[in-house]
């Protein structure tokens, strides 16, 4: 039996069949998972909005329960107070108060022990809606079998001393028998004028037609509502053997679940929210809300068979359509790739004659039309060009390598205008200075020189427009006129007047150059410069502010360049740079700009010139972070020391 692979590998049709198959299907399960995964999200979201809806408005509806009790309860409050001289109306007035709230299950107004004495012990104005006898009773319930002021719903009102619900309760018989009615009472303190406490004052509600509210309404056939009180025992369940027997967290006594017990914590906690657990043996959502202040929580359950069931169904369907598609898809285009390719078998045998060398073998001619018959065809025109395009490429790369060779030279040449030998003068121990020039390509456009001449230190700056070839030549010219006009013991400003003459003339490319021209007194320190629309240098630490400003040199005539003097700079570090210092940029095309360059420069007083420039191309360095250089870098600092 053939290797799988083997046999695979010694077919091309086979390979693009499978590929054709595999790419197929990643295209199918990719779209098809981001579908199903989006509609499950979808339907998820539609569940999650639809069982709140409903939950929503169930809570809204039992709040407009209770806050009518709670309303009903607190405007029959004065009663009892007015009229406490005849006791007997109270009967009357919780019988009003079942008459006028249909809502209510009973009423009570009850007192302290003997605080009637006309009446005894007990004292409690009780009124109920008789269900079966379809009326409305009124009557004393306490009694010694019945000492209404030791149950909770009269406790809790008295201890607290402000108005709760209590759990919920069987309901008592005033004929002493326990019936199977449940209630929750809303209770609340009564005191006289002075505040003192007579009494509680409650209004029952039936917990059974509150069950059955709260069960009215499901977002899905067999999602169902549970409500639970502070302690977590059920009293709306469809399970009615639960109810006041159970509570949520009844099953995690024999089997430990963490989910179930966050759960029931966060109902009791009066939260609000959606958990996806294991509720009762199903995978369900449960969507749960306090109600009110009550201390209870009622909680939409909907299994996750109910939310998905479509979804699912709908899934195993189309899965399977697409699992019988793609293996008719393999056996349907293995036939035809198989068929189609035969030529190519033809087409490798020429593709060897040419890869050996033998270009000028006639070829076989395939008349189809098709991209098989193109690419014979392109085989055959290859044959007669490859030579000539050998040949072309062999002239093209000799020139190539002419050029960079010429550049280079031009690139020495350039850099052998500008002094770059350091120290400068070796025999001055007065001046420090130090010098630095980048260009962005092979040759640059950036320009600096010095020179002493008579006790007397000339030096300049600049930046010609434009960068390669052309500015280069332009920056050559500048050069020396530069150092032929200063050596004619010329002020900064007549040497920038003079420059400017010669290089306006015949300037057809309208190139010019920015500037900055200085000169030394090495005996007294006294600094004259003319800037000509250059960077304004740095001098401890500032900007160097200037009176004048002055065009770039070669723009248009000028009659006269306008300079400035400062009367010493002796022990005072001065920094003249081009623009590729200040706005070199990173890959987010960020510049490096003015602020960050008075940050490097403000603490160099212990730097010398050379450890200065390094210093700052190191910074536009880091700064450029991988950048390419996008201007040419030159850096000039010097300063002149008192010996």
């Amino acid at each position: 039996m053939k290797n799988p692979i083997t046999y695979i590998r010694q077919s091309l049709s086979r390979r693009l069949s499978l590929m054709v198959v595999l790419i197929a299907t990643i295209i199918f399960v990719a779209a098809l998972g981001f579908l199903f995964i989006e509609s499950r999200k979808a339907v998820r979201q539609e569940a999650m909005d639809r069982a709140s809806e409903v939950l929503d408005n169930t809570v809204l509806r039992v709040n407009s329960l209770l806050d009518r009790v709670v309303i009903a309860t607190d405007n029959f409050e004065w009663l009892p107070v007015r009229h406490l001289e005849t006791p007997d109306s109270l009967l009357t007035y919780t019988r009003r108060i079942i008459e006028c709230n249909p809502d209510l299950n009973g009423c009570s107004i009850s007192f302290e022990p003997n605080f009637f004495k006309d009446k005894g012990r007990y004292f409690s104005a009780y009124s109920y809606n008789n269900l079966e006898k379809g009326i409305i009773e009124t009557e004393q319930e306490g009694n010694e079998q019945y000492e209404y002021f030791y149950m909770d719903w009269y406790q809790l009102a008295k201890l607290l001393d402000y108005p709760v619900w209590t759990e919920p309760f069987a309901d008592y018989n005033p004929e002493a028998v326990y019936t199977q009615e449940i209630i929750a009472s809303y209770c609340k303190p009564l005191k006289d004028r002075e505040g003192k406490y007579m009494g509680t004052i409650s209004s029952d509600i039936s917990l059974e037609w509150l069950s059955k509210m709260v069960s009215s309404v499901k977002p899905y056939p067999n999602s169902y509502s549970i409500m639970i009180g502070q302690s977590g025992t059920f009293f709306v369940h469809p399970d009615s053997t639960k109810l006041l027997n159970e509570t949520i967290f009844t099953p995690t006594l024999e089997h430990p679940d963490t989910a179930l017990t966050a759960l029931g914590h966060a109902m009791q906690r009066g939260e609000t929210g959606m958990r996806q657990l294991k509720f009762e043996g199903h995978d369900s959502y449960v969507f749960y809300k306090p109600l009110g202040s009550t201390g209870w929580s009622v909680a939409i359950v909907c299994p996750e068979s109910d939310i998905f069931g479509g979804y699912n169904r709908l899934y195993n369907i189309v899965i399977g359509i697409v699992v019988v598609g793609l293996i008719v898809m393999l056996f349907v285009f293995g036939r035809i790739i198989h068929r189609e390719l035969l030529p190519l078998h033809t087409l490798a045998q020429q593709a060897e004659t040419i890869a050996s060398g033998e270009f000028n073998q006639t070829l076989h001619v395939d008349k189809r039309i098709d991209e098989i018959g193109k690419l014979n065809q392109s085989f055959s025109n290859m044959q007669h060009s490859l030579v000539n395009y050998i040949e072309e490429l062999k002239h093209t790369t000799a020139m190539k390598a002419s050029i960079e060779s010429e550049l280079k030279v031009a690139s020495d040449i350039q850099m052998g205008m500008i002094p770059r030998v350091f120290p400068p003068f070796p025999d001055r121990q007065d001046i420090d200075l130090y010098a630095s020039m980048t260009p962005a390509k092979e040759v640059g456009g950036d320009l600096y020189d010095y020179f002493v001449q008579d006790e007397r230190l000339y030096f300049c700056v600049g930046d010609v427009s434009g960068k390669g070839i052309p500015a280069s030549m332009f920056m050559a010219i500048t050069c020396n006129l530069f150092r032929m006009i200063a050596q004619q013991n010329r002020a900064p400003w007549e040497i920038a007047t003079q420059m400017n003459t010669f290089l306006t003339r015949d300037n057809e490319q309208s190139m010019f150059v920015t500037m900055f021209i200085g000169l030394i007194d090495l005996r007294k320190g006294i600094l004259e410069f003319c800037n000509c629309g250059h960077n304004a240098p740095i001098l401890d630490g500032k900007f160097l502010e200037t009176k004048d400003t002055n065009q770039p040199l070669g723009l248009w005539e000028c009659k006269a360049f306008k300079g400035e003097v400062i009367e010493d700079i002796r022990d005072k570090q001065l920094l003249i740079y081009t623009d590729g210092l200040n706005e070199a940029e990173n890959m987010q095309q960020e510049r490096l700009g003015d602020e960050r360059l008075l940050e490097l420069m403000a603490d160099t007083a212990h730097l010398n010139s050379e450890q200065i420039i390094n210093k700052l191309k190191d910074a536009v360095s880091r700064h450029r972070a991988g950048a390419e250089p996008n201007d040419d870098l030159t850096l000039l600092c010097l300063s002149l020391k008192t010996l």
